[in-house]
């Protein structure tokens, strides 16, 4: 169970900055070709063309360039990893022991290519090209694009939040150079490593470390007074949790949910920093059993917290015991939540969860699960579009609550989670809704995707979790856009100064009485004046449960952060577990050196309390 860094996180960090320039580089240059007057993509893609070509005016051909390089080192990774881990039947780009080649293509050239993966057109161009049947000036490489985009179709099925059918200017910008020992898979290769691969946290080093040069030039721009736009946010708020901070959150949160409800269970043997309760508590959520448990991350990123959830509700349903085979299932379905603001973040996430399932369940992508990760997206309507549509399916449902939700998603890539949904039933509504039948009306049917798509994303906001735990967006007044300050001053008074007290403030909303708001966030809101009304909320509305107060560069960033585990409901006279870490208690793996650290400060705290 236990989850490790990996140990060379500079080579990471080193291959996905420059795996970023290159790629943009290389989609760069594609891309030109592509748009260039007579290509033979114009010729013989014409429609993705012509897609390519409304994406670029939609929103700007670096923010284009920018996704699809995204999309691709994606895919390389995660076919990397799934080399590396045998998910894989044949290995797509890593090659056979003592071979250069991937496997993948050393086996076309032996005349075996999966005919279930490779469809017969291509299957017959793959083998022309590698028995020079067909000219091309890169005959083996022209074949392996062939393969790979086959690879990346046939996991469709299975993870289409991240292998969608590649049919598009997507493969039209596909990066040429695939085979050569300086190419993007040789360093993803070199990188990735089986020792990197042995626990699927290492996407989301590759994630923090794919966008830190896109976050610095984002900073460096703050320092000349230009504010973070809502394309920017992702980049700008991106904050890898150490992963002993992750534990200390779910384990006091949902590991403490479990313990309460179920005073003989073992879990707590396999809770590193769990701080068990002073006293015995009796006003806690009560748990039927483990579907009852809905954990959600509303700034998931690419699923750090979601992963080690995970790992405990394997443990909680073992002890319960469930048939093996089915639990993987159940915590993918019934138990674990995001919400993301960045698309490519979102499938990582989704990425991961369906990697930890797979390592408990061998057969589970057969069953195509897919997780419940929610990406938000900006949605906007015309008022007459909204009116018409209204007709349509009946003015009876539209409320004025569900008429302010349809309209509080057109700035969606700015707000994020804090969107609080206007509409009381929105499961009720996306299920009427869902049963009309649209299809056959010309001028409305792509309205009423986006309608549906809106109330999804509002059912994800709606919720109510026994669990939130978020590493939130750190960002000041300073950096906000000019809409996202004045709509934040409007909605949230108390916590406007930064998004993550904001979130914090989000936490409540979120989870039910009894329970667990768990969150890594900066310091300031237990000092600063601007922050004095929602420490009179948190003091007055919930309980301080435990919380780890950690120095300057504990975190890796320069300030203090608190990891911090909030009982919605909770007396406010709970005598909370706290401790102070600095910078010197954190040893070998990152992680600290024993915990609670016996510090100066803490063994000055626990003298003081034991002489009161």
């Amino acid at each position: 169970m236990a989850s490790r860094s990996p140990r060379n996180t500079r080579k990471l960090k080193k291959f996905a900055k420059s795996a970023r320039r290159s790629l943009r580089d290389q989609v760069g240059t594609k891309l030109a070709l592509v748009l260039s007057a007579g290509s033979a993509a114009r010729r013989e893609h014409p429609q993705a063309v012509k897609r390519l070509e409304q994406a670029i005016t939609d929103s700007g051909q670096d923010q284009v360039t920018e996704r699809v390089a995204y999309t691709w080192f994606n895919r390389f990774c995660a076919l990397r990893f799934m080399d590396v881990n045998r998910y894989n039947r044949i290995p797509v780009v890593s090659p056979a022991e003592g071979q250069f080649q991937p496997e993948l293509l050393a086996e076309a050239k032996m005349g075996h290519v999966d005919e279930d993966m490779v469809a017969a057109p291509a299957r017959i161009l793959i083998s022309q090209l590698l028995t020079d049947q067909t000219p091309s000036h890169d005959p083996q490489g022209e074949a392996y694009r062939l393969l790979v985009v086959a690879a990346c179709n046939a996991w469709h099925q299975a993870m289409p939040f991240l292998f969608e059918r590649i049919d598009d200017y997507t493969e039209l910008l596909m990066p040429d150079d695939l085979l050569s020992g300086n190419s993007i898979l040789a360093y993803t290769r070199e990188a990735m490593t089986p020792d990197a691969c042995e626990d699927v946290e290492v996407i989301g080093w590759l994630y923090q470390f794919y966008i830190s040069e896109k976050k610095d030039a984002v900073f460096e721009g703050l320092k000349n007074n230009q504010k973070i736009t809502p394309a920017n946010i992702p980049a700008a708020t991106q904050l890898f949790t150490p992963h002993w901070i992750v534990r200390y959150l779910v384990d006091n949160s949902l590991g403490r949910l479990w313990l309460l409800n179920r005073p003989g269970s073992r879990l707590a043997e396999q809770m590193s920093y769990y701080i068990p309760p002073e006293k015995p508590e009796t006003d806690f959520l009560q748990i039927n059993g483990p579907e009852d448990i809905k954990v959600c991350d509303p700034a998931c990123g690419s699923g750090h917290m979601l992963t080690y959830a995970f790992d405990l509700l394997y443990a909680i349903y073992e002890e319960e015991g469930y048939d093996a085979a089915e639990i993987p299932e159940k915590i993918l379905t019934h138990n674990l939540y995001g919400i993301e603001l960045d698309e490519r973040a979102g499938e990582l996430a989704a990425f991961a969860l369906t990697m930890k399932a797979r390592a408990r369940q061998r057969r589970f992508f057969n069953k195509r699960i897919k997780p419940n990760i929610t990406v938000l997206e900006k949605v906007s309507f015309a008022r007459e579009e909204l009116s018409d549509y209204m007709s349509a399916v009946g003015r009876d449902l539209f409320t004025h609550g569900l008429h302010e939700t349809l309209q509080q998603f057109g700035e969606a890539d700015n707000f994020g989670s804090l969107i609080r949904p206007q509409v009381g039933n929105v499961a009720d509504v996306l299920a009427t809704l869902q049963a009309k039948d649209m299809a056959g009306n010309l001028f409305l049917a792509e309205t009423h995707q986006r309608v549906l798509s809106v109330l999804r994303m509002a059912e994800a906001l709606s919720q109510r979790y026994a669990v939130v735990v978020a590493t939130p967006p750190y960002m000041g007044g300073k950096g906000m856009n000019a809409r996202l300050s004045t709509w934040a001053k409007e909605n949230y008074p108390n916590s406007k100064s930064d998004l993550f007290a904001m979130f914090m403030e989000r936490g409540f909303d979120l989870t039910p009485r009894y329970g667990y708001s768990a969150m890594v966030t900066m310091q300031s809101w237990m000092f600063l004046s601007s922050y004095e009304t929602l420490r009179g909320r948190i003091l007055s509305e919930t309980s301080i449960e435990c919380m780890a107060h950690m120095a300057n560069m504990v975190m890796g960033i320069a300030f203090g952060t608190a990891a911090t585990v909030l009982k919605k409901g909770g007396s406010p006279q709970t005598r909370g577990a706290y401790c102070y870490v600095e910078y010197e208690d954190i040893g070998e793996g990152n992680k600290p050196i024993e915990f609670p650290p016996r510090n100066e400060r803490n063994l000055k705290a626990a003298r003081r309390q034991e002489a009161a």
